[in-house]
């Protein structure tokens, strides 16, 4: 990622002018030979990825669209200006279509979304912040706000000025700076149930004599972060070479995951290559003379353009197994003026190298050997189909078992404190059970947003659980169990146990013709302010009454009424409902006038 920033200026002004004709479409049109985006559950969720501001059109489509191997994306659409100032950048961007579009596009496919903030300050200035308490503490409030504010399910920090612009001078007073922000950021974030990624460089093991980017202190960060994405690419730039060879890569996953939890750590996909120049004969017009020379800074262009840029030249595109990368050679012939405006020509050598579908198959395949959390991808949209297919494949090969989870009841329609029988059963898809497996029993109340943990237990040999329950109000139930490396995760359909209230009466047997008698009860959940009525069965039905009352904070009530005339009074009280409970009618009493 040390060249994003050059291949975002070269490529931003080309892409903005396509968008800002597009309005909402490049949101929701699928390209022509995108994947059926019917989630498969035979595969493993491996890949994510970055979506920048500038390339909406092509990147939320590649993630949509492959959602079956997609779990969590990156809109790369921050950059930081100072401790209390995040600038977004994807507004200016895309004028005609507003941020919540994308996002629900990202929330309706089901995704984790953890937007990027890239380091948009000069040199040295983030590790002056960092290293300030007071504005250290200022930074992370403006983090987490961000995150919350937009309902973010975290946040990914790409701050790169420390590896690339700083000086590597400074990376022993920044380190323990460093240190101190992520803890303060990932306690600030965790508290709110929030993610913290971070992205950065290569690092080693010590021990090979390659440190790497050691700034950045994996090991003693591991602790407070949740997702660290290493950026394998960028080995070779200022000359021709691979973008980031599979064993150089290799190397630095191996290190992280004897440092970080390894379902913590996703390895680098580059989506794009590089095409420089190896020497010229001739004279170049003037036009292109700085560009087109040996040493010059390299092209960029996409993988999905490879193909044709290699057949373009008739050069034959060869694979490096070592590298797992592709390179191609070619020549190209400039024709123009020189800086005396003469007419002038050069041919120039040139050599290109990137990564196609055999490349992230084989990076895809070190989630597998080192059972790492996934791959990801800078950026979506950048790749062809087959580079996704081949992925997808590896995913369907490391696929784990896919867990079935049901939740049933004995009763599900009751009347307030009485007992039900709760049994949850886990399972594979093939109905074998799951036996010793960490589960939870969950509820959620009538208008609550968020399930709240009710039980946590173990499945016992024949892969369930049973319980005793008693509820105080409507509540739906559910039962969970988290993914691992072996397992998906799963989740019960909810039931819902229904809640009436329950009315306890004391009336008199007998009562005289055209006098008052009292009928005294109480509601439960003892609540003030429930309406109950009394009711009397007349020609054949139960007849509403103009008398009633209102419970009090103990839950009950009283009610006077009388009768007219001698014979049976055969009455019922009832109690109205509201969200939390359903209204209940009393057992039937008669009292005899006389």
């Amino acid at each position: 990622m040390r060249q994003r920033n050059s291949y975002l200026r070269a490529s931003i002004s080309l892409i903005l002018s396509v968008l800002v004709f597009c309005g909402s479409a490049f949101f929701i049109t699928p390209a022509s030979n995108a994947a059926d985006p019917t989630p498969n559950p035979t595969a493993r969720k491996i890949l994510t990825g970055w979506i920048p501001y500038y390339s909406m059109k092509t990147a939320l489509p590649a993630a949509t669209n492959n959602g079956d191997l997609v779990k969590e994306v990156m809109p790369f659409w921050y950059t930081l200006k100072s401790e209390s100032k995040i600038t977004d950048l994807y507004t200016p961007a895309n004028p005609s279509v507003p941020m919540v579009n994308p996002l629900t596009a990202m929330r309706d496919a089901g995704f984790t979304i953890i937007p990027t903030i890239t380091d948009g300050t000069d040199k040295l200035v983030l590790a002056k912040i960092i290293s300030d308490a007071k504005l250290r503490t200022t930074l992370v409030s403006t983090i987490t706000n961000l995150v919350m504010v937009n309902n973010f399910h975290g946040i990914d920090l790409d701050f790169e000025g420390f590896a690339f612009v700083d000086g590597t001078a400074t990376w022993a007073a920044t380190q323990p700076n460093w240190v101190k922000f992520i803890h303060e950021l990932s306690t600030s974030l965790h508290s709110k149930e929030k993610l913290l990624s971070v992205t950065t460089p290569v690092l080693f093991d010590p021990a090979s004599g390659k440190k790497g980017y050691y700034v950045y202190d994996w090991a003693t960060i591991a602790q407070d972060i949740d997702r660290l994405r290493i950026m394998t690419y960028d080995y070779s730039t200022s000359s021709p070479g691979p973008i980031g060879p599979l064993s150089w890569a290799e190397k630095s996953v191996q290190y992280a995951v004897n440092v970080v939890p390894a379902s913590k750590v996703y390895v680098g996909l580059a989506g794009y290559g590089r095409d420089w120049v190896t020497s010229v004969v001739g004279i170049c017009p003037s036009a292109v003379a700085k560009s087109i020379a040996p040493g010059a800074k390299a092209a960029t262009f996409v993988m999905r353009d490879a193909a044709t840029l290699a057949a373009s030249y008739a050069a034959t595109p060869l694979y490096n197994d070592s590298y797992a990368e592709v390179t191609f050679s070619y020549q190209k012939v400039y024709n123009g003026l020189s800086a005396g405006g003469l007419a002038t020509t050069c041919t120039a050598s040139r050599t290109a190298w990137y990564m196609d579908a055999r490349g992230y198959a084989a990076r895809a395949q070190l989630v597998a050997k080192y059972h790492i959390g996934g791959i990801t991808a800078w950026t979506f949209g950048m790749e062809d189909q087959s580079a996704i297919d081949a992925v997808r494949q590896v995913a369907q090969s490391i696929a784990p078992d896919q867990v079935m989870s049901t939740l049933t009841s004995d009763a599900t329609e009751l009347t307030y404190g009485t007992p039900f029988t709760l049994k949850a059963q886990f399972s594979l898809a093939d109905k074998q059970p799951i036996a010793g497996l960490a589960v939870k029993l969950e509820g959620q109340g009538v208008g609550e947003s968020s399930w709240r943990t009710l039980l946590d237990t173990v499945t016992g040999d024949d892969g369930s659980f049973g319980a005793t329950f008693v509820v105080g109000k409507i509540t739906s139930l559910r039962v969970s169990s988290q993914g691992s490396w072996e397992r998906t995760a799963s989740q019960s359909a909810p039931i819902k146990i229904s809640l009436s209230r329950l009315i306890s009466l004391t009336a008199p047997a007998a009562a005289q013709v055209d006098t008052n008698f009292l009928v005294d009860g109480v509601v439960q959940p003892h609540q003030a302010g429930i309406p109950v009525s009394l009711q009397e069965f007349a020609q054949g039905k139960w007849q509403p009454s103009t008398q009633g009352a209102i419970t009090d904070e103990a839950g009950r009530f009283q009610i006077i009424t009388k009768k007219s005339a001698r014979g049976f009074g055969k009455y019922r009280v009832s109690a109205s409902a509201d969200s939390t409970l359903s209204g209940a009618t009393s057992a039937v009493f008669t009292v005899v006038i006389y």
